[in-house]
């Protein structure tokens, strides 16, 4: 951890350092663009006087030529010199006074005022979109590692907020059924409390019960499997067998240590896991029974001209929250159900606890459910035979394929717009930054931020619509009648 916060101030001194450079940049090539319009505008100053240069007229270039024709007569050179009076100044146009062009600040024409001038528009506008994009990558980074240092109270708030908005349409509905407000959310968080506690007791009945059968079949099919690899295609002998199997006890015997340690770490993160729990379950009352002040007080938090656009995007990203929980709720029961009675029909043991555990690992969009099957199939093909175990794998996969094609669009289709591929990847991003917490809340987060910025966007188009009515009926009301 030490040196991960030598490394995140390594990393802010220097985006800052980057960000404050990128500053003067831009300050500069703002007031260099600000002085080339301005001499644009005001090529020569007003108080100079401006360098005349007269042009000859027509009139005076021909002046000398007619005195001398005069002078000469009809024939011969002339006795003397005769002279021609000028026309009048009035008769000839007034000689054209052309200003002489203004050099440059910098002494050369056909030169760009500022160097930033010369850099192509194109490079121009990829230098500081990357800059920009620096500094937003610095900002996320900061999210990412505070997060990340408060993952405890980060998991427990997401899992806090997936329960609420999964218990607080009854709380709704009792509440306009005139039950009070503590009664309604109280009564309403122990009833969720006692479901998850009945479903935790079904699952360990389930397991001690079933596991003196499962565990003979298991010993009998690792008998089947050694009896396999002597008479099987690979051939192995009694030795070689009892040779792999001390060399996987020395290994574990050598490995104490690393074990001994793994099982610490285990024993911290069963209580990390503990306090998340309890700080969920703290959290999910409260925000049940006073969810809709703190989402006034949130707001109050906010800048004022913010508070009237999030205040509408607030409602919407709850409604999408809600409608998300609830349809995955839905396909996770129908998939263990599927799965469930499938693996039950081909005579795997342990089916409800199996069903059960399928339930929860259909939380994860699309590839959960498949995931934590497995373990029905691994039961499947020690406990059976390998048919089975395959069997179990097709269900599996059927199921799958009707969860992808067929329940998510029809339930979550219309409440979460989000792309398979986006879930997909949401899905492995979140499972690469948080595990398998990550993996829980990553499509929930992707759907809610769609939703937010989608109502932002139409909000700013709208307002654009009415400022561009308003202009044009302020227009034609200042315009003079027509004659």
């Amino acid at each position: 951890m030490a040196r991960g916060g030598k490394a995140f101030k390594a990393v802010a001194k220097g985006m800052a350092v980057v960000a404050s450079a990128a500053a003067v940049i831009e300050r500069r090539r703002r007031a260099a663009m600000a002085a080339d319009f301005h001499e644009t505008l005001h090529p020569v100053d007003p108080d100079a006087a401006p360098a005349v240069r007269p042009l000859p007229g027509p009139r005076e270039a021909a002046v000398p030529a007619a005195a001398a024709v005069v002078a000469a007569g009809p024939s011969g050179p002339p006795a003397a010199a005769v002279p021609v009076a000028a026309p009048p100044a009035a008769a000839a146009p007034a000689p054209a006074a052309v200003p002489a062009a203004p050099l440059p600040p910098h002494g050369h024409f056909g030169r760009p005022a500022t160097p930033a001038e010369a850099v192509p528009w194109g490079l121009r506008v990829a230098a500081e979109s990357t800059w920009r994009l620096l500094l937003l990558g610095a900002a996320l980074y900061v999210v990412f590692y505070i997060v990340d240092m408060l993952r405890l109270v980060a998991f427990a708030v997401l899992a806090s907020l997936l329960i609420s908005a999964l218990l607080e349409p009854t709380v709704s509905w009792l509440r306009r059924h005139g039950v009070p407000r503590s009664l309604a959310a109280g009564g309403v968080f122990m009833s969720g409390l006692a479901g998850i506690g009945l479903v935790g007791w079904f699952v360990v009945w389930q397991v001690t019960t079933n596991l003196e059968t499962v565990t003979s079949k298991v010993k009998a099919g690792v008998d089947q499997l050694r009896d396999w690899l002597i008479t099987g295609p690979l051939h192995l002998t009694e030795q070689q067998i009892t040779d792999f199997a001390n060399q996987i006890t020395k290994a574990i015997s050598t490995n104490s240590e690393q074990i001994t340690s793994a099982s610490i770490t285990g024993a911290q993160i069963a209580v990390e896991v503990l306090t998340a729990v309890l700080l969920a379950f703290f959290t999910t009352f409260f925000l049940l029974y006073d969810g809709e002040r703190i989402w006034n007080w949130a707001l109050r938090g906010l800048p004022r001209h913010s508070r009237y656009a999030m205040a509408g995007a607030g409602p919407k990203a709850w409604a999408t929250l809600t409608a998300y929980v609830r349809g995955t709720v839905c396909v996770a029961f129908i998939d263990a159900v599927c799965i469930g009675v499938g693996i039950q029909l081909l005579g795997v043991p342990m089916a409800l606890p199996l069903a059960v555990i399928i339930f929860l690992g259909a939380f994860v969009p699309l590839v959960g459910a498949l995931v934590t099957g497995t373990v029905a199939v691994l039961i499947a093909l020690v406990t059976t035979t390998p048919w089975t175990a395959l069997m179990v794998l097709v269900v599996l996969i059927a199921v799958q394929q009707i969860e992808g094609h067929v329940l998510q669009p029809l339930i979550l289709g219309r409440a979460v717009r989000v792309h398979p591929l986006g879930v997909v990847l949401g899905v492995a991003a979140g499972s690469i930054i948080g595990g398998i917490g990550g993996a829980i809340v990553a499509v929930p987060l992707i759907a809610v931020t769609n939703t937010v910025v989608t109502h932002l966007r139409r909000r700013n188009e709208a307002g654009q619509a009415v400022f561009t009515a308003l202009e044009a009926a302020r227009e034609a009301a200042t315009r003079p009648p027509a004659p």
